[in-house]
């Protein structure tokens, strides 16, 4: 194999493609600006730099973080064998010393024969064969040239995202299913009355929100209000604006609810629900708090909290194939957070299966195919799945392949779709 692979961004996404490239023999230019230049989250010279918290989130197999770590360590990823080597104590998650996490992903790579590393600026898409993991804030010319990509037409910004839940972890009992005048059943209702509308709003306007990043703050809100905000300017705002009930009536009284909290299908399968103009800043604690206020919300399972801040990714669906491929020309690749991928973990696995299925291309070899029944595969489907309203995606289990049977009890299903995940990915991994 004589062709080099140019990786641009040595975050974690790059860093895992540039690794599994290099496992497979195929020579590696790892290209990353910093010091020459610092985007304005980042300080560290370093590789894989940790910019806000120090988890990487649970693991154990419960929870779709730690059916992702096991996949990961299928392929001998480079960013799982940091977490162990940089562990500090953290209950049940992978917290790390920053500092030599990022030492020890610096290392392996400045180290390997198979890597030319270049501390340089890129402002323009390299010839292909090549991965572009430079996150959800590239540096401004090389945003633009990916802009003018055939088919890219201009990158996609967001502002907002709206706090996500399973299905199966409302209370169907309180909540009813229909649109507005009885055109449809398209939404999930949750009904208040005038005492349960007061005691949210009040638990609303007075819940602690999460500052801005300075960058942000000049971002943060154009054009979209978060719903904190809009509610802090009258207690009846709400009421005549997201939550106006109108057009509902409430099948368990016969009448129109005093507001109405309306929930939107967020995927194919109609597992998970999207809390329509619900975009916020409040703190993830405080939006379980006073979200699980809301009727037929009180034990739901929030698999993504709303953000609201101002970064670049890729309106992927349009542009992405299988394994993060470009359609144009699957020698081009994207992974991490410009892709859609939300997380740590969930940056460095779409650079596992970026860096896996270009191996393969290269080599003459078909690509493999994740599937859905595992969290690597379904991160990736989602990211190339037409949306309404694309938005980033964490790791749950809500975006893997239902089972096809009733599995009683919530712990027994996930340990049965995490079981079905691992199984999934040995065989994967053993063709890869």
């Amino acid at each position: 194999m004589n062709e080099r692979v140019t990786v641009v961004g040595a975050g974690l996404a790059g860093c895992e493609a540039a690794w599994q490239l290099i496992r497979r023999g195929i020579p590696v230019r790892l290209i990353e600006m910093k010091p020459v230049k610092f985007s304005p989250a980042h300080h560290m010279e370093g590789f894989a730099e940790l910019v806000c918290s120090n988890s990487l989130k649970a693991e154990h197999l419960t929870n779709a973080s730690g059916v992702l770590k096991r996949e990961m360590a299928a392929f001998g990823s480079l960013i799982l064998a940091a977490g162990e080597a940089s562990r500090v104590p953290a209950g049940g998650a992978l917290a790390v010393d920053r500092e030599a996490f990022s030492a020890y992903v610096t290392g392996a790579l400045a180290g390997h024969p198979l890597v030319e590393i270049r501390r340089e600026i890129v402002s323009d898409v390299p010839e292909p064969p090549c991965v572009i993991a430079t996150g959800p804030l590239t540096d401004g010319a090389l945003a633009e040239a990916i802009g003018r990509m055939p088919g890219f037409s201009a990158l996609h910004f967001f502002d907002a995202a709206a706090p996500i839940v399973t299905a199966d972890s409302l209370d169907m009992s309180r909540v009813f299913r229909a649109s507005r005048y009885g055109k449809g059943e398209d939404y999930l209702n949750c009904p208040m009355s005038e005492d349960e509308y007061n005691a949210f709003y009040d638990a609303l306007v007075s819940a602690e929100t999460a500052d801005p990043h300075g960058f942000e703050k000049k971002l943060v809100f154009e054009g979209c209000l978060a719903v904190e905000i809009l509610a802090s300017r009258g207690r009846q705002t709400l009421a005549f604006g997201p939550l106006k009930p109108i057009g509902l009536t409430d099948p368990n009284t016969g009448k129109m609810p005093y507001a109405v909290v309306q929930l939107r299908q967020d995927n194919l399968e109609g597992t998970l629900y999207n809390l329509v103009g619900f975009q916020t800043r409040l703190k993830w604690g405080e939006q379980k708090r006073v979200f699980s206020m809301i009727p037929g919300l009180e034990h739901a399972e929030f698999v993504r909290y709303g953000v609201m801040h101002r970064n670049t990714y890729l309106n992927s669906p349009d542009v992405l194939g299988a394994n993060y491929a470009w359609k144009e020309n699957p020698l081009v690749r994207f992974a991490g957070q410009m892709t859609g991928v939300e997380g740590y973990m969930e940056s460095a696995a779409s650079g596992i299966v970026a860096g896996v299925g270009l191996a393969a291309r290269l080599a003459g070899k078909p690509e493999p195919d994740f599937t859905r029944q595992t969290v690597m595969g379904a991160l990736e489907a989602h990211v190339r799945t037409p949306a309404r309203d694309f938005q980033p995606m964490n790791a749950n289990f809500g975006i893997l392949s239902p089972l096809g049977e009733k599995i009683r009890g919530k712990q027994n299903r996930y340990q049965k779709l995490a079981d079905r995940a691992i199984g999934e990915i040995a065989r994967v991994a053993e063709k890869a």
